[in-house]
């Protein structure tokens, strides 16, 4: 459903108004890995493709890309959570560093990582493997330390803000919330104003009296069909669904990145109040219908997007929307949003009333953590005051706008206003940037699961060598930054007479071409600061010596990137193009210009004259013919 500028300036508003909020994160934390690879054929010893190995990224997974989201939406995020220590505890700091997320989580000897990842090829998944034993309880020192990191880390953060911090639970079973942390979190509700829960068991978290849980609907049929406590129960016990008809996809521990938003509750903020009606909650709870008034079984979906003819015929959001007051009697709750996968999402609150949102199917590898963008956009826009059915529309649109691509989604602050028609910039960033702008630029591409690349050179007569040295470099990976060196710096590493051309030219031309993300200007002679910050996948140098030769190779390493040089690339030369110009600037001329044309017929006296020695035209360096050029170092772009 389409809204208008004035609704849009609102929803801006409220975007803008939870800037710099204080959010802690709990939960379970873990690494998504994405490994990409081409086939072209298969294999002899089986019916299966062989395939090359192209890119791999690394992105937060869980609990993480859900701090990571609140981060990129403008939030203060802190994360506590155990990690390993190991190599996917290692990549999963880098993330949260990368991401600007308060890195709280505590190391933990002995305790692998969790890990998803996944294989594809032509943008289809073709396998996941998920690492972390899901029965690795933590030990008890590991528990002390968590505790010890909560109250530092809510302390922190209320020092920071001036106000109590947001909380979010990720429980998704892989045991970093056992009972003393839940304890703790319980007893100390009222350091925290909104409170988020996102668990495969909402049942474990009474008495925590959470702002909003987001349970899908087999979590919320799980806790429906869970004994109620004492003081509630008035009936008959309500018997469990049958395990085998809840789908793999929305009970399993392992796949913990709240998922159930992922795929199709993914749509623009089509908010609704009037789905409901009376015949609709009435026959739910007809006993011809349903004799014991139980949620029914779910049906079999295993896909994360909407085929044609394959939807089941259970009302999944009307049995939803019936059950929202039970939901929230049962959790405590002030808000339910029930995710519906290829349906949607039903939220309610305490007035009564529903909001539906409905879906845009999208393929299941463009959508993974979706749920971590609807959760955060909910959580805060609910922290800074807005209105439920406010609330109900940002966290869709935010979930909407991370599924273009595939990768872990994230939603950045920007794109989200952008998608309000508040701001043009975010979906063209700027390609000319300083060096406080290059830092978010950067760190927003992470976010985003983009590899990036870096060079740098004088490029003081751009020409044909460079525009082909940088489009090779542009292949590397998916954003090219080309660092480029001030007048200062040019003249004392080519001499006083250079540059020709002043570096806002030379800065204005870069940024024209299309290969080229972003230009930013250095004063040093050394790239080195700026590797620093960039800490490039990939570094370029040209020329024909090895990758070890380059000064900044050690550098580069270090930060976990890798350095490729690129050849010659030949008869093309700055310089060679700066003396053909100066040599042709010092040929004499005509004192007369009338003498130039005085005798039209002259020009063609003897027309045999013109190519009487053709070994004469390359008798001078400096001429024309283009084979009299100097080579072009590409390692040294001038």
């Amino acid at each position: 459903m389409a809204i208008g500028a004035e609704e849009e300036r609102r929803l801006a508003d409220v975007v803008e108004s939870w800037l710099g909020r204080g959010v802690l994160v709990v939960g379970d934390a873990m690494l998504d890995e994405w490994r990409f690879a081409d086939s072209d054929r298969l294999c002899r010893e089986a019916p299966a493709p062989v395939l090359t190995l192209r890119r791999r990224i690394t992105a937060a997974g869980g609990a993480a890309n859900t701090a990571v989201n609140l981060s990129a939406l403008g939030g203060r995020a802190a994360l506590v959570a155990p990690v390993g220590a190991d190599v996917a505890g290692d990549e999963l700091h880098d993330c949260l560093d990368r991401a600007g997320v308060w890195d709280r989580t505590v190391s933990q000897t002995g305790r692998s990582t969790p890990v998803k990842r996944r294989l594809l090829a032509a943008d289809q998944i073709l396998v996941r493997e998920d690492e972390g034993d899901r029965d690795d309880r933590l030990c008890a020192d590991g528990v002390q330390r968590l505790l010890a990191a909560l109250a530092s880390a809510t302390e922190e953060l209320h020092e920071v803000t001036g106000h109590p911090p947001t909380l979010v639970i990720c429980d998704y079973g892989l045991g970093a919330l056992p009972e003393p942390i839940r304890g703790w979190l319980v007893e100390h509700r009222d350091l925290f104003g909104t409170v988020a829960l996102d668990a495969h068991d909402l049942a474990y978290w009474r008495g925590l009296a959470p702002t909003v849980v987001t349970p899908s609907f087999a979590e919320a049929t799980r806790l429906l069909n869970a004994p109620a406590p004492e003081a509630e129960q008035t009936g008959p016990q309500v018997p469990d669904v049958p395990t085998s008809d809840v789908p793999t996809s929305d009970v399993s521990t392992s796949d913990v990145s709240t998922s159930d938003v992922s795929t199709s509750d993914v749509s623009t903020s089509d908010v609704s109040t009037s789905d409901v009606s009376t015949s609709d909650v009435s026959t739910l709870d007809t006993p011809t219908v349903m004799t014991t008034a139980v949620v029914p079984p779910l049906p079999e979906r295993r896909t994360g997007f909407t085929e044609e003819g394959s939807r089941d015929h259970t009302d999944r959001a009307g049995v939803a929307r019936a059950r929202l007051a039970e939901i929230r009697e049962r959790t405590g709750a002030d808000v339910v949003a029930v995710t519906l996968d290829t349906d949607g999402a039903i939220v309610g609150g305490a007035d009564g009333e529903h909001r539906r949102s409905h879906t845009t199917p999208v393929p299941a590898s463009h959508a993974v953590g979706a749920g971590d963008a609807y959760l955060a956009a909910m959580t805060l826009a609910l922290a800074a005051g807005a209105p439920l059915p406010t609330a109900a529309q940002l966290a869709q649109l935010a979930a909407t706008t991370t599924v273009a691509g595939t990768g872990t989604c994230v939603c950045v602050r920007e794109d989200l206003l952008s998608a309000l028609g508040s701001t043009d910039d975010a979906a063209h960033p700027p390609s000319v940037v300083d060096h406080g702008g290059l830092d978010a630029l950067i760190a927003r591409h992470r976010r985003e699961g983009r590899s990036v690349v870096f060079t740098n050179g004088c490029f003081d007569v751009l020409h044909r060598g460079h525009v082909r040295y940088l489009d090779q470099a542009r292949t590397l990976g998916d954003v090219l930054v080309v660092a480029v060196n001030s007048d200062h710096s040019v003249r004392r590493l080519k001499g006083a007479d250079r540059p020709v051309n002043p570096v806002e030219d030379r800065v204005a031309v870069l940024a024209a071409l299309a290969c080229v993300d972003h230009v930013v200007v250095f004063e040093e002679d050394s790239p080195a600061a700026l590797i620093e910050t960039v800490r490039p996948d990939v570094y370029v140098k040209g020329g024909d010596y090895p990758p070890e030769m380059v000064p900044e190779a050690p550098l580069v390493r270090r930060l976990g990137g890798q350095v490729r040089t690129l050849g010659y690339v030949p008869d093309r030369s700055t310089s060679a193009i700066i003396d053909r110009i100066r040599a042709q600037s010092t040929t004499p001329q005509p004192t007369d210009p009338a003498a130039r044309v005085a005798d039209p017929a002259a020009r063609v006296t003897d027309p045999a004259a013109r190519v009487t020695d053709p070994a004469a035209r390359a008798t001078d360096p400096a001429g024309t013919e283009s084979g009299s050029q100097g080579p072009f170092l590409t390692g040294s772009p001038s």
